[in-house]
């Protein structure tokens, strides 16, 4: 049995997340803004569960929540930073406050979640950070998501830094690329949604997956860690074309 906190647990692959953990027998600390529907996924899952109402935008939210996942459960053994949201505006219509609002939502909050869990991992000893980014922070091919690539670009890059500096703790950090996954994520983006192709096309569309899958694949990382995991399996190989063609004259 470990002990899990799960941000951005209300709805989508975090909760899908938290329910597959949680059925593993699995003590889940979740954490999200809409108490109605969090609460719903504690309760769900059943006396292994707690719901903590944060914003994790706030470093001061983040911090309580770690304190509360401790308070109620003695320690911490994974922590996901799974939090995040999307755009939909082409690069050169984003304002100000579109893309301060990608890299707080998707990057910052992720950065408190680090800092937060990560020296109390190293003090211990051992512990799972794993960053729940994007198959487009690699290979940012759907161009209407500008901001949120570029947020999620970032995250990459922060969670293979991190991984360099603890790599003599014990500590592992992974990153979790999914690809597109059937949620009410696209509800929720900023700006309209937009029906263009992106601008390099792959030989087949990559089939969109279940947040059901990214769970599993989540709860298969946590049981033998690894670096990097992208979710769909079409993924690798589109990852690949897209560098090659990125080189070609």
């Amino acid at each position: 049995m470990r002990t899990i906190v799960i941000t951005g647990a209300s709805a989508g692959i975090g909760a899908a997340i938290a329910r597959r953990l949680g059925r593993d027998g699995n003590r889940v600390a979740l954490a999200a803004r809409r108490a109605e529907e969090l609460q719903a996924v504690a309760n769900e899952i059943g006396g292994g569960a707690i719901a903590v109402i944060a914003d994790v935008t706030r470093r001061a939210d983040v911090e309580r929540l770690r304190d509360e996942a401790l308070r109620a459960f003695g320690s911490i053994d994974v922590w996901i930073n799974n939090a995040g949201r999307g755009i939909s505006r082409p690069v050169l219509e984003l304002s100000d406050e579109d893309f301060d609002e990608m890299m707080t939502v998707n990057v910052k909050s992720a950065l408190y979640g680090m800092q937060a869990v990560v020296p109390y991992f190293i003090e211990r000893g051992g512990g799972h950070l794993i960053n729940i980014s994007s198959f487009l922070g690699r290979v940012p091919i759907a161009s209407h998501r500008s901001a949120y690539n570029a947020a999620k670009a970032a995250l990459n890059a922060l969670t293979a830094n991190l991984r360099a500096d603890v790599a003599s703790t014990g500590v592992n950090v992974s990153l979790v690329m999914p690809g597109l996954v059937a949620t009410e994520f696209a509800r929720n983006v900023i700006g309209t949604a937009a029906g263009a192709a992106p601008p390099w096309t792959p030989g087949a569309a990559m089939k969109p997956q279940m947040a059901e899958e990214v769970a599993d694949a989540v709860a298969e990382l946590i049981e033998r860690p690894r670096a990097e995991v992208y979710t769909n399996p079409a993924s690798p190989e589109m990852a690949r074309r897209y560098f090659e063609s990125l080189a070609s004259p």
